[in-house]
This record gives C-alpha cells, sequence and structure tokens, in this order.
C-alpha cells in the first residue's frame, strides 16, 4: 500500500510530468499545458518532495531523467494514458448509449479475430462498439502496456513481461513456392530440402527469431531477402528469385494459380498467437466478456481454419 505523502500526488502532477518529459522543456512544457512556466516547476517540485527523489536533472539546456524518475515516468504514462481512455470510454457510453472496447490484432489473424467478434456483437443483445488497431505485435504489446488498448490479439516466441498472455493457437512456418518448381509436388517438405536456395521472409515480426536459427542449422545459402509486405515476397517468389517463408496465416487469403503453400517440416517451427491483456480489474464488463469469448471462440477457429488449407491445399495440387 503506498505511503500517506504519494497519496497525496495528484492526476494533474503526473500529467505535468509526462508532458514536461515529452517536450523535454519547460517552457515548451507549460505553452502546452496552458499554464505559467513557474507554475510547472513548482508542480515538479511538489512531486520530487512528496517521492523524496530528484526525476529530473536540469541544465541550461535539457532536461534529464534520473533512474528513478524513468521508472516513475512508465508508470505516469500508463496512469494518465488510462485516464484518458477512461474518459473517451465514459464520452462515447453517455453519447452512444454502448460500451468501448479497443482491440489490437495482427493483419495476419484479423479475419479469424474479427469473424469471431462478430459472433460476440451478435450474441447476447449487447451494446458494444469495437474500435481495431492493427499492428506489429511489439508495437500492439506497447500500447497494451501503455493503456491504449484492452487486448491485443499478437504472435510472440518469448512470454512478455507484465502481461496476461492466453495461447490461443500454433501458426506454423510455411514455404511458398512456383508451381513450376521442383518442390511443390511434394505434399510437404523440410529445411534440407530447401538446400542453397535463396529464401525471401518477413525483416520484422517473429520472422527473423523463427526463421534464423533454422537456416543456421542447415547451413542454408544466400543470406535472405527481407521484406515488409506479403506482396513484395510473393512477387520475389512468383518471378523465380526466391522462396518464400513466412507464417501460414499469412496464406490463408492467398488466391494465386502461380503459388503453391506447402507445409515446412523436420523440424515444424511454429510462433505462438496469444492473447495479451494487463492483469488486473478491466475497464469495462463488455472487455471482461469478449476476452472470454475469444478465449474460447478462437482456438476452435484455429482447428477448422488448420484443417481447411490442409484440404485447399490438396485440391490444388491435383
Amino acid at each position: 500500500m503506498a505511503s500517506s505523502p504519494l497519496r497525496a500526488l495528484t492526476l494533474r502532477q503526473l500529467q505535468f510530468f509526462s508532458v514536461l518529459v515529452e517536450e523535454g522543456h519547460f517552457g515548451r512544457a507549460a505553452r502546452r499545458l496552458a499554464i505559467t512556466q513557474p507554475a510547472l516547476s513548482n508542480a515538479i517540485k511538489q512531486m520530487e518532495k512528496l517521492l523524496g527523489t530528484e526525476l529530473l536533472t536540469r541544465s541550461t539546456h535539457r532536461l534529464e531523467l534520473t533512474p528513478v524518475g524513468a521508472e516513475v515516468l512508465a508508470r505516469t504514462d500508463f496512469l494518465v494514458n488510462a485516464f484518458d481512455v477512461a474518459l473517451r470510454d465514459i464520452e462515447s457510453t453517455v453519447q452512444r448509449g454502448r460500451a468501448f472496447v479497443r482491440v489490437g490484432v495482427i493483419p495476419s489473424a484479423s479475419a479469424r479475430v474479427m469473424a469471431a467478434a462478430s459472433e460476440f456483437l451478435q450474441g447476447g443483445g449487447r451494446e458494444v462498439e469495437i474500435a481495431w488497431h492493427d499492428a506489429p505485435s511489439t508495437d500492439l504489446l506497447a500500447e497494451l502496456r501503455g493503456g491504449q488498448l484492452d487486448m491485443a490479439i499478437a504472435a510472440i516466441t518469448e512470454p512478455p513481461g507484465g502481461l496476461t498472455c492466453v495461447d490461443l493457437f500454433r501458426d506454423p512456418l510455411v514455404l511458398v513456392v512456383r508451381r513450376d518448381h521442383a518442390l511443390a509436388a511434394a505434399e510437404d517438405t523440410s529445411w534440407e530440402a530447401i538446400g542453397k536456395e535463396r529464401l525471401v521472409l518477413f525483416e520484422s515480426g517473429s520472422m527473423p527469431a523463427l526463421g534464423n536459427p533454422a537456416r543456421a542449422q542447415f547451413e542454408q545459402g544466400p543470406e535472405p531477402y527481407r521484406v515488409s509486405y506479403s506482396e513484395t515476397l510473393y512477387a520475389l517468389v512468383r518471378s523465380g528469385q526466391a522462396l518464400g517463408l513466412m507464417p501460414r496465416l499469412y496464406t490463408s487469403s492467398l488466391r494465386d494459380p502461380e503459388l503453391v503453400v506447402l507445409p515446412l517440416l523436420k523440424p515444424r517451427i511454429e510462433r505462438r498467437v496469444v492473447l495479451a491483456y494487463l492483469p488486473g480489474p478491466m475497464r469495462n464488463v463488455a472487455a471482461q466478456e469478449l476476452i472470454a469469448f475469444l478465449r474460447e471462440r478462437l482456438p476452435q477457429a484455429g482447428e477448422v481454419a488448420v484443417r481447411r488449407v490442409a484440404a485447399k491445399g490438396a485440391r490444388s495440387r491435383r
């Protein structure tokens, strides 16, 4: 439990501290906050007095956080963001008469997640509005920690600290090849079969952590092309310049007669797709209900999707 002096800290002081660090200058921060510079300086001094330690080191030209100040800032930003988001939620609820939930999702899982969310919205007569945000997993988890999201569906290789994560399903790596490639006639392929051929894979997200160790194990050839978007990856495969290495979820919407998707085995390498949220109480009941629904529904949807992909791939090879 916080001591008595700490309980005297106000949200306004925390907002002042957050803006000051963001601006890096008392004058600019004071103008943004529409207060005088002495008033801002006094508010920060009061914070430091209540905490019993310096938060900032001041010089003529710049401000720097002390180590304690950096720790305080992380928690301050969370509280300030959570307060701002809560106010917007209240405003939305009052104006629209419905709850408001913010959900982050990696693009490759968006079709599956949004289909499940649609079932949630249609059932039980719920008055809920969902705000969607798609981004890479690292961005989503950072926004979740910062209070901008209620939950996130993300892909991970290691458990992220400070968050509750529920495993939904596994997303294995697959190989995308041209239909006239020698490997295309097989039901599946292996890392060894790739040999010295050049690969193309995503430069960010989970791919470096997933693909690089396997490449090193099998002493594979040229440094792979690294791209940001699936269309660029498919274009390199179509042109015969590389074989595509990617998580299977990305290929669920691939409808290209020139390309074949092959399960990649020996070893089978997977990323974990999880439902992540902050531990502790939710901002609203609707967020709690949606989390409970997605925890139950998405693993089932994942199993169905795996079978469909396999069946579709078999028909295309025939």
